[in-house]
């Protein structure tokens, strides 16, 4: 995961993440402000994580613009930690917030070994 938080940490210092981890997934936070499910699209492949966002911004009919000073457009390719999945990732835009659960593979916890007493 270490590959996971530093690409984050080289990213913009505006763009606002979290990023959580449980027992069983990770959980990336982003806030995107006004981005909806229709203008985002994620991709996992080949160990990457690619998102492409943008806010869809149309200017009443009697006004047009003079300058744009809060474009939203957020590119990013990360990798994929090394022990999670694609399957069964999940996705949601809420209230502009988005968030990208990644199930971590099976075996990947702790595991315990039984030792045996091999003595007569």
């Amino acid at each position: 995961m270490s590959a996971l938080r530093d690409a984050l940490q080289d990213l913009s210092d505006d763009v606002f993440f979290d990023l959580f981890e449980s027992e069983d997934a990770y959980l990336l936070v982003l806030d995107v402000p006004g981005v909806t499910a229709d203008s985002t699209d994620i991709t996992v492949a080949d160990g990457r994580i690619v998102i492409d966002a943008h806010r869809e911004k149309n200017a009443e009919d009697e006004y047009r613009y003079i300058e744009e000073n809060r474009p939203l457009f957020l590119d990013v390719d990360l990798p994929l930690p090394a022990d999670a999945t694609e399957d069964d990732a999940e996705a949601s835009v809420e209230r502009g917030v988005l968030e990208l659960t990644l199930p971590k593979r099976p075996g990947s916890g702790e595991t315990t070994i039984d030792v045996v007493d091999r003595d007569p």
